[in-house]
């Protein structure tokens, strides 16, 4: 495997490097974000012979706007490639599919830590709690790494608790250097909020409900966005540059512009060119 210190990019899903698993593994239910309902295991009504998406260029207008806003993380090409050895789940027996299926979300969420801590490394203000940073790295990259059998039994739960607490720290350590007194809003329900150039900097949403919020021209440079929820967040022209621990999938939810300011790491999701 690949340095992933170096390189947090290359913790992005690959569609062409993967079976289609996401498109297989996962349920969803009839809803704003699915047109259908789909059970785990069955694969979806788009999903072509070639592991690609039917619709994909239509996603959005075809009512599978969820489809817009996930990333695996890798988990797909990783768990296609190396755990199950590049063999299709449609060419082996039906208990290899199952399984592939069964490990693909424990892989996901694996890789959705490894995205983090990779992130928190590249921080200054990290120093402090760099070894047990990388160590921790170390930890989930053996994880991940494991055979089908192993990572079925996994639970991620205390160890995702474990990398959680130092991530805290790191939130904590880089957040200091923001002059001013922060509030904490860790967890707070700010659905549809008129935030409206706010200055935001240093502020922890961690967790926070921003669902609709009015964010157009906020200042949210070094504000902690792990698990906020920013479905339909207005981003205009906010400054996320140096926003700790934002991901593709909550900027692909969410709505921005041009002007909007990203981390270097992220992309400008292709529905923002309509929405300056």
């Amino acid at each position: 495997m690949q340095d992933l210190t170096l390189d947090p990019a290359g913790l992005r899903g690959d569609c062409a490097n993967c079976f289609g698993l996401c498109c297989v593994a996962l349920p969803f239910a009839r809803s704003a974000d699915f047109a259908v309902d789909k059970q785990a295991g069955t694969p979806c009504r788009n999903l072509q012979d070639d592991h690609r998406c039917g619709i994909h260029t239509r996603l959005r207008q075809e009512g599978f706007t969820g489809c817009t806003v996930y990333d695996c993380f890798g988990a797909g090409q990783r768990v296609s490639q190396v755990t199950f050895g590049g063999e299709d789940w449609r060419a082996g027996s039906a208990e290899r599919a199952r399984r592939m299926f069964e490990v693909f979300p424990v892989v996901r969420q694996l890789h959705e830590l490894l995205r983090y801590l990779t992130e928190a490394l590249t921080l200054p203000a990290a120093r402090p709690v760099r070894a047990d940073l990388r160590r921790m790295l170390r930890k989930t990259e053996e994880l991940a790494g494991g055979s089908p059998e192993e990572l079925s039994r996994l639970d991620v739960g205390p160890h995702r608790q474990e990398v959680g607490g130092l991530l805290l720290r790191t939130s904590e350590l880089t957040r200091a250097g923001v002059r001013g007194r922060r509030k904490d809003r860790r967890g707070a329900d700010l659905m549809g909020a008129r935030l409206k150039g706010a200055d935001l900097r240093g502020v922890s949403l961690r967790g926070a409900c921003l669902i609709a919020a009015d964010l157009l021209g906020a200042d949210l440079r070094a504000a902690d966005l792990l698990g906020a929820d920013l479905r339909d967040a207005d981003l205009t022209d906010a400054d996320l540059t140096g926003a700790l621990f934002l991901t593709q999938p909550q900027l692909n939810a969410a709505r921005g512009s041009t002007g909007t300011g990203l981390p270097g790491t992220l992309t400008r999701p292709v529905h923002w060119a309509g929405e300056a």
